[in-house]
Parts: C-alpha cells; structure tokens; sequence
C-alpha cells in the first residue's frame, strides 16, 4: 500500500501542531516554541507539514464541488430527500447559489485556512532556522502553497484580502483581483530560484520549480478574465519552462487510466503537483478526505468494486458534457460507467432483486410488494420525478440509477474507510501542452517549433488510435481539455475562459456574468467587516 509519508517526511504527530481556523492569521496554541522546537533540518521539514495537511484536507471536497458542480460537467440531484441539504448542491447547479451557501462558504474557509498556516509556518521559519539554500527552499515552498491557495481565492472570489503578516489580526479589506493576480506573480516568480528542480519521490507532494511555472502558465492563460489584460506569450514562455525541464513526458494511451488508479503516486510521468492521499493515516485532520468512489459508484455496485462499504452515488454527469465523448477508440471514453452494467468479467450482469414498487415509486399495480429482479442500466437523463421544486429524482432504483457515474479515481477496495488511495494532480504535463495550445490560438506566438495543432495532437496520439486533427479551432481545444481533464477540478475555469459559463444545461437557465465570481460568504464578512460584497450580489 502507497504510504505519503514516506514521500513527505511528515510523521503523524505533527498534525495538529500548528493548526488554524478561518482567519488568515491564528495565534500559536502549542507550548512548543523556536528554543525547543524546531530545531534541526528533519524537524525544519516537520514544520511546514500543517500546510500540506490543511491543503490536503478539504481539497478533493471544497475545490472539486465548487468547480465542477457550477458546470455542465457534474450534476448532485436529491434521491428521496437524500442529499437535498438545504439546497447546497443543487443551487450549484442553477447557479442560483447565495452567500449562505454551504459549498461556497467552504472553499473561502479551506482556501484562509491555508493561507493563514502558511504564514505561521513562515513566520516560525523566519525565526528558527538559520540562513542559508535548505532555508530558502523551505519557504519558499511554503510561499508557492500560499500563492496556489491564494490562486485558488482568487479565481473563485475575484477581489481578496492581500494578507501575509502572521500577528496582525486587524480586519483587511479586499485586494483587487489585479493586485491578488500581481502577488501571485511575484511570490512564484521569487521562489523559483529556491524551489528544487528534481521530480519525483524527492519532492513529490511538495512544490518544485515546475510547479510554479505551471501554476504562472495557468495563471498568464487566464490573466485577461483576472485583469483584463491578455499574457498569452508569457503564458507560452512558462509553459516552455516546464517543457524545457525534461523533467515529465506523456503518459502514453496504454497507462493513462492508471495514473488515477489506487496506487498512483511519484512513478506518474505526467504529475507535475499532486496531492497524496493514504487511508493508513487515519487520523481525518492529516489525510484529508477523498470519497471520490462513495460518490460515483452506484450503490449495486459495490460488489462488482469489491468495496467495503455501501456508496451512495450521488453525483452523475449531463447528457450535454458526455456527448464530447465521440471517439469510440479514446480511452477516455472508460473512465465512464454507462448504460447496462456488468461485473468485471464483461459478462455476467449486475443485477438488483426489489420489488415492483421498489423499482418504480410510482408503479400503480395491485402487486407492487412482488419481487423484481433486473440488471442495472444506468441512464444519461437526470429527472426530478419526485418533486421538481426541491429536484428530487425520486427513491426508487430508476432514480438511483439515472446519470452516467465517472469513475477516474477508481475506486479503492484496499482501504478499510471510505478514504481512497488514489492521488489527486492539481498540475499535469498534458495541461501544460494544451495551455501553450491554446495561447498560440489566442495570439501566442509559438516556439520550440511546436504550433497549436502539433501540441494537441501530441496529446491526442497518447489517448486515442484515432487519426489526428488536420486542423485545430478554440472549441475543438475545449472540447479536448473537457475530455482530458475530466472530474479533475478544472472545467469551472475553463467555461469561463471560453465564454460558456453562462450557457444553458441541463435545467440551468441563469445567464447572469457576475456569478463568474462566488459571492464573499456571510461567514466571513461576520469574522472580518471590513469585506465588501461582489457585486451583483446582496449587499
């Protein structure tokens, strides 16, 4: 079994030494002071673990539901009042969400929490160790946690509060996005030098130079939505960067399902920053929580995963995003579960023993409690039959059974918890190509001799025994990142990025261009008054 610890040097013990709260800034609480702790390079090391605990901790819940259930991509209906929960889902969908909601509020509350570990941690840093090259790549990681955590808080809220003082506790007001987009620049751009340059089980799990090249070409490629000013030549130069490394190749068609398997980890060519997940730790605080499987696997089939406990499979994806699926020789096409369903031999149907009226709520004949077997056919509509005001597909296994369920992170039947092996990747190497990609087709000027169509292709060729594109367009790039890039936390900022986040889907009707940000959460403006409300939203 995969160990992150082994790759992070992060003993358990250390979890819960410096942890926080909402605010960016918290008090230290532990007896534990620079004269007695830390004091050598493990424990140095030891130090920034609570950074890469809180990442971890709500990364694949607060980033993932955010950004992929605001989008065509992934739909959270309520099956017989199950996972109703005050809306919080389902408002994503409709993008009718408020500064109340549950989803939103989270990913403020994760994304400080971060921010304001890193601070502390840096401020420790500053204080215990002594200068010199282990010292300035220490912080300077810790830095690049704190400008990807400041990435993310930005590109969801827009205008942010700027703080990186540990100690000073007074309320900030929000930064603009163009200041929070500059600080980003400029804290990767001075921590480069001091980042390590080595991939692999050295620094997996911990940033190097390449994630924050990658983190600038994400950056650069967005930067005319974030200020209004196009970068795409600098968005190509940092992807050239990564390119240039020779540090990541990619995974050719036959493996790349299994970088998202179980047991993927540093062996990954295309990782550039993942973040590890490992069931052995057990305590919650440090391995974070992954439930991809509870969520995606149908609850028939949990013997067909050989899986320890029952998921409940809420989320599916839209009939409008599982149409970019079109090549039936992709393999991505197999990350899907669709249609009728069978055990892992092919063969032998998945089937389901109810009863007539268990099957279909709203069988009206006279022997509804007679037993009824059928195989499991997973269907790509999603219809709240039950009640269309609080979308409620119903409780019965038609319900239960509607929408195509992703299963990338394959589900986990070595873990005795809910709690997954399977790394998640923040940064891959096909994403740096298919950046540089699509900055040439916005006004890039291309390099390396690599030109948009050869970049694609290049990815293409590793994924399907299709012949390549003769040629590339904008919404032909779109719809190969849909297809790559899938159930991995991205398609909220691309939909932007390419003008269809206000497009209509599934039963989402709502066109209005303020909700490209999310609202300042309620919570927040109570800790901190100073925050103003995004504009479009209840002031």
């Amino acid at each position: 079994m995969k160990n992150i610890l082994k790759y992070l040097g992060l003993p358990v013990l250390m979890v819960g030494l410096f942890w926080s709260c909402e605010d960016l800034d918290v008090p230290i609480t532990t007896q534990l002071t620079p004269e007695v702790f830390p004091q050598n390079s493990t424990q140095y090391i030891q130090t920034t673990g609570p950074v890469y605990s809180a990442f971890r901790g709500d990364f694949a819940f607060s980033w993932w539901w955010s950004q992929s259930l605001s989008t065509d991509e992934a739909i959270l209906p309520a099956r017989g009042g199950n996972w109703f929960d005050n809306r919080n889902y389902i408002a994503m969908h409709f993008h009718d969400w408020t500064a109340d909601n549950g989803i939103i509020g989270s990913l403020w509350d994760w994304s400080s929490k971060v921010i304001g570990i890193s601070n502390q941690t840096i401020s420790i840093l500053n204080q215990a160790m002594p200068a010199g090259a282990e010292k300035n790549t220490l912080i300077s990681e810790v830095k690049t946690m704190r400008a990807i955590s400041y990435y993310m808080l930005m590109d969801g809220y827009g205008d942010v509060p700027l703080d990186t003082l540990y100690g000073d506790f007074s309320s900030r007001p929000r930064s603009s996005r163009t200041e929070v987009f500059n600080f980003i620049e400029k804290e990767l751009k001075k921590a480069i030098p001091n980042l390590n340059a080595a991939s692999g089980i050295t620094t997996y799990g911990r940033p190097n130079k390449q994630t924050a090249n990658a983190l600038l070409a994400k950056l650069y490629l967005n930067a005319q939505v974030y200020t209004g000013t196009q970068r795409y030549n600098d968005c190509v130069a940092a992807c050239d960067q990564v390119i240039g490394s020779g540090l990541y190749n990619i995974e050719p068609r036959a493996t790349y399902l299994q970088m998202f398997y179980p047991n993927n980890g540093p062996q990954m060519k295309e990782f550039i920053f993942a973040v590890p997940y490992d069931p052995i730790a057990t305590t919650v605080g440090f391995n974070g929580q992954m439930y991809h499987a509870r969520y995606d696997v149908p609850r028939s089939e949990r013997a067909k995963f050989g899986l320890p406990f029952t998921p409940s499979a809420p989320r599916s994806t839209l009939p409008e995003f599982y149409a970019y699926f079109n090549d039936a020789n992709d393999i991505r096409n197999r990350q899907w579960l669709t249609g009728l369903q069978y055990l892992n031999d092919g063969v032998t149907p998945v089937r389901v023993t109810t009863t007539k009226k268990g099957y279909d709520q709203f069988y009206t004949g006279s022997d509804g409690g007679a037993a009824f077997t059928y195989q499991v056919d997973l269907t790509p509509n999603i219809v709240p039959r039950q009640n269309t005001t609080l979308f409620d597909l119903g409780n019965d296994e038609i319900a239960w059974n509607m929408g195509y369920r992703n299963i990338k992170f394959y589900p986990d039947n070595t873990s005795t918890s809910r709690n997954q092996n399977n790394d998640v990747p923040f940064l891959r190497y096909s994403d740096v190509l298919l950046m540089k990609a699509e900055a040439i087709l916005r006004g890039g000027s291309e390099t390396l001799g690599q030109n948009a169509l050869a970049l694609v292709n290049m990815v293409r060729s590793n994924r399907t025994t299709s012949a390549a594109f003769s040629s590339i367009t904008l919404e032909e790039l779109y719809k190969e990142r849909c297809r790559e890039f899938t159930w991995e936390a991205w398609h909220r900022n691309d939909m932007i990025r390419f003008g269809k986040y206000e497009g209509q889907w599934g039963y989402k009707t709502n066109t209005d261009t303020y909700r490209r940000v999310f609202p300042i959460p309620t919570g927040a403006r109570v800790l901190n008054p100073a925050l103003t409300q995004n504009e479009g939203y209840p002031q």
